[in-house]
């Protein structure tokens, strides 16, 4: 017996995968749960169906979904292809910053010149954090992993100096920003609820996203750069060249996702600005097979989750990590299933010779 490599692959098996990987997540997380003193089943309740059954719940799933779109998308759009950003965090953090200094040098602008500023800024700003570890893959060929990760505590410093230094708020004296102008708050959706115009922008990135990687030739080659670079620099795409750009686009996406959370929910920059989402973004991309589709579906999954483990904390008096738990497993079982539809177990017969029995 021995595993081999498949030599063609059925469509069921990566939806098998998936399937598997859910029901293996439901088995390994509930000795936790149970260890914490809950039922697992109406544990499961509270993180996946109990979010969705108000309407109050169904916006904050969406709210806590909307930054994750941001950053799985940016995360996926450079992964698609083949340069390996594991900087949103950073860059979306600086997003925030650069949304910040219009919405505290210039407080009086209206609503229709503040939010296009802010939210072009904060692209901008994403965009740039990201340049360096582009220029330096591209030029250099230093490993862009290493580089956009380690630029993600520098842009975390940075805030913190801004919030301890200028930007100290000047009412309280606490470490955060004074409140932004009335004309860079993203309105709401809808009345009563949080959920903020930032969810429409990233809906258009992921509509977006998809038109581009699955009808246009820009698509195509971005496809083959990242599947075979060798076998796309033969046909004649310049994969540096996509790779830098794709890298860009990806900050600026990112970028764009912290102005949006700072205008959008905070209104003013805070340490806290940032709850992971950046590396979030990296298991909403790979969860989320690196397409736009995708990265939307995983990204409502573990807003879901979210929400839900805020609300099994209250009523079944669960750690809130719990759901963190619960997200973290179900992207070790994902990979690591669809890593093993790729093989296959082979019998071999032994063979032995017969003696003539003389």
């Amino acid at each position: 017996m021995k595993i081999v490599l498949r030599a063609s692959e059925s469509r069921w098996l990566a939806p098998a995968a998936v399937l598997a990987a859910v029901v293996l997540t439901l088995l390994l997380t509930a000795g936790p749960i149970r260890l914490a003193g809950a039922n697992p089943i109406a544990a499961y309740q509270r993180y996946l169906v109990t979010p969705l059954t108000t309407p109050s719940g169904i916006g904050e799933v969406l709210l806590s979904a909307t930054p994750l779109i941001f950053t799985g998308l940016a995360v996926a759009i450079a992964f698609r292809v083949g340069y390996y950003n594991i900087g949103a965090e950073g860059q979306f953090l600086a997003g925030a910053i650069a949304a910040t200094v219009p919405g505290l040098a210039l407080p009086g602008l209206p609503p229709l010149v503040a939010l296009p500023l802010a939210l072009g800024a904060g692209a901008l700003g994403g965009l740039l954090w990201a340049l360096v570890p582009a220029l330096l893959k591209r030029h250099a060929n230093i490993d862009e992993v290493v580089t956009t990760l380690l630029l993600n505590p520098v842009a975390l410093l940075l805030v913190q100096g801004l919030l301890n230094g200028p930007w100290r708020n000047s009412e309280t004296g606490f470490p955060d920003s004074d409140r932004y102008g009335a004309g860079y708050t993203l309105p709401t959706l809808v009345d009563g609820s949080r959920v903020h115009w930032g969810l429409v922008v990233a809906l258009l990135l992921v509509v977006a996203a998809f038109v581009v990687m699955s009808f246009t030739p820009l698509g195509l080659r971005l496809r083959a750069a990242g599947q075979s670079p060798a076998a796309a620099r033969f046909s004649g795409i310049r994969v540096s060249s996509l790779q830098f750009r794709s890298a860009l686009v990806s900050g600026g996406i990112a970028g764009l996702g912290g102005a949006s959370q700072v205008l959008g929910v905070q209104h003013q920059l805070t340490a806290s600005i940032s709850n992971g989402y950046g590396y979030t973004g990296v298991v909403v991309a790979t969860l989320g097979a690196l397409t736009a589709g995708g990265v939307l579906l995983v990204a409502l999954l573990l807003g879901d989750i979210a929400v839900g483990a805020q609300n099994a904390s209250i009523t079944l008096q669960l750690p809130t990590q719990m759901g963190a738990i619960v997200s973290s497993t179900l992207l070790l079982a994902v990979v690591a299933l669809l890593a093993a539809r790729r093989y296959r177990i082979a019998f071999t017969r032994r063979t032995g010779s017969r003696g003539d029995g003389s």
